[in-house]
């Protein structure tokens, strides 16, 4: 198995995939401070009053508050019955970070449809004008799908909050950055290969071929543990990826390519990468043992 090398240059920000300071925290000279002016007696006055009149407001909004919440709960009690469980209203649309929308309600039965069980191995490459819809940045240069990076989110956070140190070192990939990659992983592979097309075979065995990668549809990350960033079967030892392994899919991830299916997937053990499918499915795959095309067979 070959060793690959996935050092991280951390920069100084939080402990946050994401990440937008402030205007406040912009660089650039500081503002000068306006000098106070003293306020007159009158005006003093005048002030003294103001936390008078604004309680007197906040009791007489909160009472309104709740006189309609009150009709509106009568309402609902009197609709008929039949109408209960409709799922009536509009989704309420979520802010979980700057940039990020989630669309709310109850979600239904994962279809094979779904944006986030799209399929793509050697048998099933991406269309030649697949594109992201919208992508959300994460540190270091990386980006995924802006669809399922609050998931993402969710999961390094719990997974620091266990005192662990999970680093992310691939996302999102080009499709000339995935060239790239094959194609150094063919050259190194020539000196032990018969020939161009053995050594695309055993290249493609741990680099997928271009238009074959996950990481270009962007649902695809690389965890690593910061204490150990080689991509080899040791990862799996490292506590960041036994975490990952025994949470991922309540955060609506899987191991993508686990040890004992790389006949099904085409691809070798990699104990580091990630796959978004949504948490129904990945439940399922997670703890039936299965893959995803498993899964999508299955299913």
């Amino acid at each position: 198995m070959s060793i690959h090398s996935c050092t991280v240059h951390e920069f100084p920000l939080p402990n946050r995939e994401y990440y937008a300071a402030s205007p406040a925290q912009w660089d650039g000279p500081a503002a000068p401070r306006p000098r106070r002016r003293l306020a007159s007696p009158r005006r003093r006055g005048r002030r003294s009053l103001l936390p008078v009149l604004l309680l007197l407001g906040l009791t007489l909004f909160a009472g309104g508050f709740l006189l309609g919440r009150a009709e509106a709960a009568g309402n609902r009690a009197a609709r008929p019955a039949a109408a209960a469980g409709t799922g009536g209203g509009e989704p309420v649309r979520v802010l979980a970070v700057p940039g990020a929308v989630i669309s709310g309600g109850e979600e239904g039965a994962a279809s094979k449809d779904d944006w986030n069980l799209i399929l793509v191995n050697r048998d099933h490459p991406l269309p030649e004008d697949f594109q992201v819809p919208a992508f959300t940045q994460l540190v270091n240069g990386h980006s995924i799908d802006k669809r399922a990076y609050p998931a993402l989110q969710r999961m390094m956070d719990a997974c620091r909050a266990e005192g662990l140190s999970p680093t992310i070192c691939s996302s999102y990939r080009t499709r000339e950055k995935q060239e790239e990659l094959f194609e150094r992983k063919v050259q190194s592979c020539l000196s032990q290969a018969g020939s161009r097309e053995e050594a695309e075979a055993e290249a493609a065995r741990w680099v997928a071929r271009p238009g074959t990668s996950e990481h270009q549809a962007g649902l695809a990350v690389d965890i690593v543990d910061k204490s150990y960033q080689s991509l080899d079967g040791g990862q799996e030892e490292t506590a960041v990826q036994k975490w990952l392994i025994e949470h991922c899919a309540e955060y609506g991830f899987i191991l993508r390519y686990p040890n004992e299916k790389s006949e099904i997937t085409g691809i070798g053990y990699e104990p580091w990468h990630y796959r978004y499918v949504g948490e129904e499915a990945a439940g399922e795959i997670m703890s039936r043992g299965l893959c995803l095309e498993e899964y999508l067979e299955v299913s």
